[in-house]
């Protein structure tokens, strides 16, 4: 069962050329059951910033601490 979340930046963030804002916010879909959108390297949230936005968040240094989410479901 897989489970929905809302992330959402906590802040501006200017790293290595690329630019995250507040109002970059996605909606991921988790690979299994879990509390934590994180879990597996963050693999689902790369993917849905590199799609819409053409972010790189690895490129950026991003980690949980840059991000708020809440459980949709």
């Amino acid at each position: 069962m897989s489970k929905i979340f809302r992330i959402t930046p906590r802040h501006t963030k200017r790293v290595n050329g690329t630019v995250l804002t507040p109002g970059m916010a996605v909606t991921v879909t988790t690979a299994i059951h879990t509390t934590d959108p994180f879990y597996n390297g963050a693999k689902e949230i790369r993917e849905a910033y590199m799609k819409i936005y053409r972010f790189d968040y690895t490129k950026a240094c991003c980690s949980k601490n840059d991000f708020d989410f809440v459980k949709l479901d």
